[in-house]
């Protein structure tokens, strides 16, 4: 039975290896403290966190989501450790809330390995504070238990981090803050929050693979609420263009539709998947829906299996102090026995956990061969057969593909990264060199001219999947270095305008686009579309800027800035192929712009994190097939509707 803790109250553990999960209603920092008998926590070594997210026994997450789970094994801490504190904290930035006042309370629960629940505890109370002891769990009398604790801290971490003892606690704190932010920045956006249990699940997935399997997806991962006004009730601007650039809602009056459901399967054999299998409102919101449970399938299948490798590890390593410290082991051959039985022992659990592993990767493979072939335009590769079939579209969809993500566990697994529509944040495609196999075998200009052709095609879908005239694109190309790798755009017709040339050029766009963002924000604000003058386009913008910071002065990069951080709610979105390193010269200044944009590469690069377990994927961008004419042919039909809705 579960043990439903209030604050103050404590509750023995039934045994030692185990999840703390947490489930916030905002994105949290998960950490945890080691302490001794007292609770001091002995040095910046003791504190589990997103930059350092591995101690002996404990393993938490490497950046803020709003669920996390932590792995705790109590046989494995260090001897001198007799209590874990689980800490919680509120990641800094602008438009984040600062106080846990201001947030859902956050729920904790401490479960086995198989799922089952032994304490709960929600924390409410809070209020101004930042920062939150959350629960601990303690060694007493050579047992272990678990307290309610919910002391919250107005002085954030670092006040927590002073009353645990730890010295520099300021700086250990800004430290933490610092490895989050920047998590954050290379985190793909999960989608919005609904309620559990929505995706359905064949009963041979993941989920039942046996205790080293995942457990069932937490509502992160699941679709947007079907809640708020239709998508047919966005504010009309003049000339029929929406300037209301929320979300599509992909609400109607009546009850979704039921998912397909697969055939059934033989006695023995597990449910054969089907394409669309997750709740939503159209096919398209539940293929959607079952890429995102596919992507966290994934990440929590490998976490499961990262897992249990580590735990079996670090027992041999256990059994084979243990077997070593005895003097009588260390003559004949009984030393040479301790060692073989903990590495059959150690061989035994990996092997189970890459069975269990093996069972997870099939499933979500034969769910991968169904649904690729079923998706639409704007979620298919450009080798998918539906483009050859494409139409300008009558409606924004859903979301755009970006490319594809991968682990190293499954490398013939490929899940689909999928940004919702309109674009939340800009994109930067980086052109300068990273440490990745594919990028060490690609020279400096390859590179570049690969980041450009990226845009171009990130370009083209995003030009294909907008009905015709309610997306546009300008480009920004100073030094004219992309005029090769801009033909496409520039040949079809598709631009606004031609390429923009020199400062006169770049300060001509910027200051076009920044007074678009300043009259539609306005005319926002005071609920009087109305007003906007005749000529606005309030379609949709794209801005390309190519090698930035090249043809920028002080002026230009202000304006950049702007319109990456206020553009996207207005429909201005940002574009950039740049190369950091290049724009060092501006310092600092620049690191908020960065930070903002979702960062891309030309080539595979494991740089993107999943929002729940952390991983670091590797990303392939999507290329059109070797000697296609998919990207002309799609770009001529758009063209062509753009002539015709001007006519």
């Amino acid at each position: 039975m579960t043990a439903e803790l209030v604050r103050g109250q404590n509750h023995t553990l039934p045994q030692t290896r185990l999840e703390i999960r947490v489930s916030a209603g905002s994105p949290v920092v998960a950490g945890a403290t080691l302490g001794d008998e007292r609770g001091t926590v002995r040095g910046a070594e003791r504190i589990a966190h997103p930059a350092s997210h591995r101690v002996p026994g404990l393993e938490v997450s490497r950046q803020a989501a709003a669920d996390h789970r932590l792995a705790v094994d109590l046989d494995a801490l260090p001897a001198e450790v007799h209590r874990v504190t689980v800490v919680l904290a509120l990641p800094v930035g602008a438009g984040r809330p600062v106080s846990f006042g201001a947030v859902a309370a956050p729920f904790v629960a401490v479960t086995g390995l198989d799922g089952t629940e032994i304490a709960t505890f929600t924390l409410t109370g809070l209020d101004t504070e930042s920062a939150v002891s959350a629960l601990e769990l303690y060694r007493r009398q050579g047992a272990w238990k678990v307290r309610a604790v919910g002391q919250g801290y107005a002085a954030g971490l670092a006040g927590l981090f002073a009353d645990q003892g730890v010295a520099a606690a300021a700086e250990t704190a800004a430290a933490i803050q610092e490895a989050v932010a920047s998590g954050l920045a290379r985190s793909v956006t999960p989608p919005p929050r609904t309620t559990e249990g929505e995706r359905v699940r064949h009963p041979a997935g993941p989920a039942a693979a046996g205790a080293q399997a995942p457990a069932p997806p937490v509502p992160e991962a699941q679709p947007a609420e079907p809640l708020g006004d239709p998508a047919s009730a966005r504010t009309e601007a003049p000339g029929g263009g929406p300037i209301d650039y929320a979300h599509p809602r992909r609400q109607t009056s009546a009850p979704p539709p039921p998912p397909p459901t697969a055939p059934p399967a033989a006695p023995g054999q597990p449910a054969r998947p089907v394409a669309g299998d997750a709740t939503g409102w159209s096919m398209d919101e539940r293929l959607y829906n079952q890429i995102w449970g596919m992507f966290e399938d994934l990440a929590r299948a490998v976490a499961a299996y990262r897992s249990a490798v580590d735990f079996a590890e670090s027992r041999m390593d256990q059994e084979l102090d243990r077997a070593l410290s005895d003097p009588r082991n260390r003559i004949g051959g009984a030393g040479d026995r301790a060692r073989e039985a903990a590495r059959a022992k150690r061989d035994e659990l990996t092997g189970r956990a890459r069975e269990a592993l093996e069972r997870d990767l099939a499933q979500l493979a034969a769910e991968s061969a169904v649904v690729e072939p079923a998706l639409p335009a704007a979620y298919a590769g450009w080798d998918n057969p539906v483009w050859h079939a494409y139409h300008v579209p009558m409606e924004i969809p859903m979301a755009l593909r970006l490319g594809d993500l991968r682990l190293g566990e499954a490398p013939d697994l490929r899940i689909p990264l999928l940004v919702r529509l309109p674009l939340e944040r800009g994109i930067w495609i980086d052109s300068g060199r990273t440490a990745s196999e594919a990028a060490a075998s690609t020279t400096g200009d390859q590179l570049r001219g690969l980041a450009v052709e990226t845009a171009v095609t990130l370009a083209a879908r995003l030009l294909a999947v907008y009905p015709a005239g309610e997306f546009s694109v300008h480009v920004v190309d100073p030094a004219g270095a992309a005029a090769g790798q801009l033909s496409p755009l520039v040949g079809s017709g598709v631009l606004a305008g031609p390429p923009a040339a020199g400062a006169e050029g770049v300060a001509s766009v910027l200051a076009h686009l920044t007074r678009r963002v300043d009259l539609v924000q306005m005319a926002i604000r005071a609920g009087a579309a109305d007003s906007l003058p005749p000529d606005l386009d309030t379609g949709e913008h794209l801005l390309i800027v190519n090698d930035f910071p090249h043809g920028f002065d002080d002026r230009a990069v202000t304006q950049l800035r702007y319109l990456a951080d206020e553009g996207p709610s207005v429909g201005v979105h940002l574009l950039m192929v740049a190369d950091r390193e290049d724009a060092r010269a501006y310092g600092p200044v620049l690191d908020p712009l960065w930070r903002s944009l979702l960062r891309i590469t030309p080539v595979a690069d494991d740089h993107l994190a999943d929002p729940w377990v952390g991983h670091a994927w590797t990303y392939e961008p999507l290329r059109t097939p070797q000697g296609s004419r998919v990207l002309e042919q799609v770009l001529a039909l758009v063209a062509e509707a753009r002539r015709g809705g001007r006519r």
